[in-house]
This record gives structure tokens, C-alpha cells and sequence, in this order.
């Protein structure tokens, strides 16, 4: 007899999804704190918008206290429920193109208006928030030290 139990990320409704937010602070020193943000509606919520909540809870958060300093401009797919993980653990640097929600940079402007739910993003999905131009600096130069 085999019986197979539904995978985790399929058994919430889309209107009540969990995500992984990694907050990078610094990527050579691997500074990134995880904030599990509950009951997202993916199918109302832009990635605009999901930038501007989680830099209210960063401004909010006690915890979230020595991550306040940086400019968070830019979101994007680390990984994807039951998917393969990157190598880095600090972030993704593949699949830039498609990968990158919203991004606030001048340099390298994102704005995808539709929900999250429409871009890909599904329940127990893990997102990255970080400076695009540290992002840039780091991928040119990818050394981590201690």
C-alpha cells in the first residue's frame, strides 16, 4: 500500500503562505538574519509592497536592530520550496534576470507589478532583500571573509 502525504508547501492556500525573508547585511562577512514572515497572501501581495513591509519590520524589530543600516533596495527568488539550494549561502547569484522582483536601484530598475503568486513565488519559498550595488560588488568579487 502506498500513500503518498502531500509536500508541505502545497498544503496552505496561496492566500495564507509562508515566507523565508534572508535579510542581508553584508555578503562577504555572511551577515543575513532569516525573518519567517506568516500569513502572505500571495495572490494580493506585489513585490513593491512586500519591500515595503518587510523595511517596516526592519525598522520595527528590535532584533532586527543592527540590520537597519543598510539600504535595502532589492528582492529575489533565493529558492524555491523543494528545489535545489545554491551553493553560496549567502545568496543566488544565478537567474538574475528572472529571479530579481523588484529592485530600486537606478542602475538596474525592477518593478514587476503582478502578485507574487503570478511571479513564481509560492508557500515556503526563500527570498533575499540586499543592496543591489553590494550584490554587484560581490558577485564581481566574490570573497568571503571572516
Amino acid at each position: 500500500m502506498n500513500i503518498e502525504e502531500p509536500l508541505t508547501s502545497n498544503v496552505r492556500p496561496v492566500t495564507d503562505s509562508v515566507l523565508t525573508i534572508r535579510i542581508v547585511k553584508s555578503f562577504p562577512y555572511r551577515n543575513v538574519k532569516n525573518y519567517i514572515l506568516t500569513s502572505a497572501n500571495l495572490k494580493e501581495l506585489t513585490p513593491k509592497d512586500l519591500l515595503v513591509k518587510i523595511r517596516d519590520i526592519i525598522n520595527s524589530t528590535g532584533a532586527l536592530r543592527p540590520y537597519r543600516n543598510v539600504d535595502y533596495d532589492t528582492i529575489k527568488i533565493y529558492t524555491k520550496a523543494h528545489g535545489t539550494k545554491s551553493m553560496n549561502l549567502v545568496i543566488n547569484m544565478e537567474n538574475d534576470d528572472s529571479w530579481v522582483l523588484v529592485c530600486e536601484n537606478e542602475a538596474h530598475k525592477v518593478d514587476k507589478k503582478a502578485s507574487l503568486h503570478d511571479l513564481g513565488v509560492e508557500n515556503e519559498t526563500e527570498l533575499s532583500l540586499f543592496n543591489w550595488e553590494a550584490y554587484c560588488a560581490f558577485k564581481e568579487n566574490p570573497e568571503e571573509k571572516w
